[in-house]
């Protein structure tokens, strides 16, 4: 007889889990291997360190559902602070140009009509710090290292915007958009079509496809119940159905 593999169990299933602020994804991951014993885990969309909410993660064969459930629209909750652009185009990066901010910019119909003009098909270019690789490295390792990335623009869909606030200095918007879609370059380019700048402060994913916040977990509660009793139920996620049916062959 072969000899389990090591880190293997027989957990299969995916995990709705709240990620908090401070964590990188793979963060998480880390921290749920510990939680499980298993070392077959992975994330479906990654969150950076300073972003909270809804994290999808895979456990054991379930691993091999991440591409598809990372093609799902995906929701977020951002705040938009203009007068000040960064190199990370949020709010983790260093100022690199300041600007007026334009009084119209509290007018809530003012701020809804920018908004309406960004909903649909679009070219997107990705911030300078991006996991994209170019020329072989990852454009962040580039501009960490001072040097300049030209990123090709990426089509990208933003199906809605939806204003929450509106003041003086911020918006709080709603983004329901497409995979490859970065909220960061959004509030770059929202900030350049007031005639200003702008960067991101905060930003929370509400959703992913079907699954919703409604559905996660802090990772404290599953260190406390454990994982099993929280896997996704195959009739609320279609697409992992259909992906588990696949597995079992394997």
């Amino acid at each position: 007889m072969s000899k389990a593999k090591r880190g293997a169990t027989d957990l299969n299933g995916i995990l709705a889990v709240d990620k908090p602020s401070g964590m990188t994804s793979h963060d998480v991951v880390d921290r749920l291997r510990r939680i499980t014993g298993e070392g077959r885990i992975g994330h479906a969309g990654t969150l950076d360190p300073a972003a909270t909410g809804l994290l999808l993660i895979c456990i054991g064969p379930a691993t091999k559902c991440s591409e598809a459930l990372m093609a799902g629209r995906k929701t977020y909750e951002a705040r938009i602070v203009f007068g000040a652009a960064t190199d990370t185009d949020d709010a983790e990066g260093k100022t690199i140009a300041t600007s007026p901010v334009p009084v119209e910019v509290g007018d809530r119909d003012f701020a809804c009509g920018i908004l309406a003009e960004f909903v649909g098909e679009q070219q997107q270019v990705p911030p300078q710090f991006a996991a994209i690789k170019k020329d072989g490295k990852k454009a962040y390792d580039l501009a960490r290292a001072g040097k300049h990335v030209e990123l090709e623009p990426r089509t990208i869909i933003i199906y809605a915007l939806r204003l929450i606030a509106a003041t003086p200095r911020y918006w709080d918007i709603e983004a329901e958009v497409s995979k490859g879609t970065y909220i960061r370059a959004l509030a770059r380019d929202l900030g350049e079509s007031v005639g200003s700048k702008a960067h991101m402060t905060a930003l929370r994913r509400t959703r992913l496809g079907i699954i919703d916040l409604s559905f996660a977990l802090t990772l404290e509660e599953l260190e406390k119940t454990g994982v099993q009793p929280h896997f996704l139920d195959s009739s609320v996620l279609p697409l992992v159905r259909v992906a588990k049916q696949n597995l079992r062959s394997t």
